[in-house]
């Protein structure tokens, strides 16, 4: 049995870049949303976009079928569905909890036991695209948990997402994205590395760009990042430095938990977390280049 929407009633839990855009959509698209976010400007948006701006987690929560949660981590997600002030006891008899954050796959699968000793099925849904295609509707959209509830809530993930896959038993949806994110800083801080070392040797960036692009070099940073974040020295792509960093942390403690031995893996973070620890939280991810370039010429 599908969600319906005409009478459906939706919690929105996380009104930031991401999840604004996303609950925007719901509304627009017929769907009955309460959304929160401490932020006031954040509700105040919301609240434009024609959706009912809640003055707390739980009265968003109270009743509702479905809570989405777009969150910074899983921390953030477990203590709003289970913590002290935990909203859980309050949905419907039988809610569906949709984690759209970036959290530990680990983590989530613990959550899902606690949330069904309270009567909430857990499905993982995190997402990937940036606000951009959070705004058009074009997500990809990674799902982890019980199929058949998974299927009940895809009217609501088709309004968000234009790509959505079933990745396995609950949790896989948010390893996927983690692991995703790792391969996507990897070519990132591999193609701003290439473009220093092209453009100090004599090659300009912007050809290089162009010749990656039809070359095996290709990937989401030369396509869609060199030109108009890394190379005019922009970087405002809109996704922060400390969101990647996460997601890479996440990624290889996946990896030691499975016993996996990941040397690039943990390169990769530990070098994404030094350039956190520089540039600050406000940082962009795409300003991974501008760390880079501090770096000491190897002897």
């Amino acid at each position: 049995m599908n969600l319906d929407r005409s009478s459906a009633r939706i919690a929105f839990l996380g009104l930031g870049k991401m999840g604004l855009p996303m609950a925007s959509r719901l509304v627009a698209a017929g769907w009955t949303v309460a959304g929160f976010d401490p932020s006031p400007a954040a509700a105040d948006a919301f609240a434009a976009a024609g959706g009912r701006a809640a003055p707390s987690a739980r009265d968003a929560a109270e009743g509702a079928g479905v809570v989405v949660t777009m969150l910074p981590d899983g921390r953030a997600v477990r203590a709003v569905l289970v913590g002290p002030d935990g909203v859980a006891g309050h949905l419907a008899p039988g809610a569906i909890a949709i984690d759209m954050s970036s959290s530990a796959p680990v983590g989530t699968r613990e959550l899902a036991d606690d949330l069904a000793a309270l009567n909430v099925v857990l499905l993982d849904a995190p997402v990937s695209g940036g606000v951009r295609r959070a705004v058009d509707g074009t997500l990809a959209i990674m799902v982890g948990g019980d199929a058949t509830t998974a299927a009940a809530v895809r009217p609501l993930l088709d309004c968000l997402g234009a790509s959505i896959f079933e990745t396995g038993p609950i949790g896989s949806g948010h390893a996927m994205k983690a692991l995703n994110n790792y391969v996507s800083a990897a070519g990132l801080t591999a193609a701003c590395e290439a473009l220093r070392i092209g453009a100090r040797f004599g090659l300009d960036p912007e050809l290089m760009t162009d010749i990656l692009n039809v070359s095996t070099g290709r990937n989401n940073a030369t396509e869609v990042k060199l030109k108009p974040f890394v190379i005019p020295k922009a970087y405002a792509s809109g996704f922060s430095m400390a969101l990647m960093a996460k997601d890479l942390r996440t990624a290889d403690d996946l990896a030691r938990h499975e016993g996996i031995p990941a040397p690039l893996s943990r390169t990769i973070a530990s070098l994404w977390q030094d350039a956190l620890d520089e540039l600050g939280t406000e940082a962009d991810h795409t300003a991974i280049d501008a760390f880079l370039a501090t770096r000491p010429a190897r002897e």
